[in-house]
């Protein structure tokens, strides 16, 4: 996989580069009457995957523009790349990429001349500009398509082209504003690996999106945005915690056994017809533990023993959603 260089970072008050790719405090931002951000508070490792959420008309897209330049706050300490990007946008644009939820590519050109404009809007000369469009389309496996016209791409090409133009001037923090959206379950898992690839360059990445999945599956960190202010944030798995509902569920083919560990057990739900019962539980390994302990101790045997913790459906479904939302999550056997 090719490399390119790491322009020089902005130096924190030691002398360091910054350990803070993006922060914000006190973000907000309206339209007239309506309030669209309310005081949000961000603050993104160098070198990490920050992930977004919100319901549509959360206000995920105004956060991403705000960052990258394209609009303006209304208030907040704003810093990207460790310039102000109140007193310095110039300094911002140049250390950023942004790819939106549609495409910038110009259909009627080949990818290698999509490539070699967005090489020219970058000020690189022609040589310097063919290597890095050639490294970079072979980087993203656009080499055969390269000179085709761009409107004859799939989705996930035009996906791919996309990001590989925003690399060309380098950038070292990417904004990706729901860069999957539409894509066939194999495009999206490809980008994945596009994008976990730009991370172990050191790439800081600020990612939208509407698939929990692939917030859980590429994000260090993930913030819950829902009317106008952040409902939560933490890791996949810290937020996963602070949704009520995990369980632990004991299956018996045993009619005896199944009765004896209902009679002894507290706090448990009964199903009778399945010969199954569900433990309140955080799924932990102490919980699991004590219980398997118990069940040795007994001489109780279950059949079947699954662990079910709530996923980032329902911690999306609880901070954001009408508290009548049915959501049907899976039990994963453990």
């Amino acid at each position: 996989m090719p490399s390119f260089g790491m322009p020089m970072s902005r130096l924190g008050d030691d002398g360091r580069p910054s350990s803070t790719a993006v922060s914000a405090v006190g973000l907000r931002k309206s339209y007239g009457d309506k309030l669209v951000l309310d005081g949000i508070d961000l603050r993104i490792p160098t070198g990490s995957v920050f992930a977004l959420l919100g319901p549509n008309g959360a206000g995920k897209t105004t956060v991403v523009k705000i960052l990258s330049t394209l609009i303006t706050a209304d208030a907040g300490e704003l810093h990207v790349g460790g310039y102000d990007l109140a007193a310095e946008p110039q300094a911002v644009r140049a250390a950023i990429g942004v790819t939106g939820q549609f495409s910038a590519v110009d259909g009627l050109i080949t990818g290698e001349e999509n490539m070699l404009l967005m090489a020219d809007l970058n000020h690189l000369s022609k040589r310097e500009g063919r290597r890095v469009a050639a490294e970079l389309l072979e980087r993203f496996d656009l080499v055969e398509a390269a000179k085709k016209p761009a409107s004859t791409y799939s989705g996930g090409m035009k996906r791919r082209l996309d990001l590989a133009m925003t690399l060309v001037g380098d950038p070292r923090i990417i904004f990706l504003d729901e860069p999957t959206t539409g894509l066939d379950p194999r495009s999206r898992h490809n980008m994945w690996g596009i994008i976990r690839g730009l991370v172990a360059d050191g790439v800081t990445v600020f990612l939208t999106t509407q698939y929990l999945e692939e917030a859980d599956e590429l994000a260090d960190r993930i913030a819950v945005l829902n009317d106008g202010r952040i409902a939560a944030e933490g890791t996949a798995e810290e937020l996963k915690r602070i949704v009520p509902g995990g369980h632990i569920r004991l299956r018996f083919t045993d009619p005896a056994a199944y009765q004896s560990a209902a009679d002894t057990l507290r706090e448990v739900t009964r199903n009778d017809e399945a010969l199954s019962l569900s433990l309140p539980s955080d799924g932990s390994q102490r919980e699991l533990r004590s219980l398997l302990d118990w069940l040795d101790s007994t001489g109780i045997e279950a059949d079947e023993l699954t662990v079910h913790t709530p996923d980032l459906d329902d911690v999306f479904f609880a901070l954001t959603g009408p508290a009548d939302v049915p959501h049907q999550s899976q039990e994963n056997a453990r």
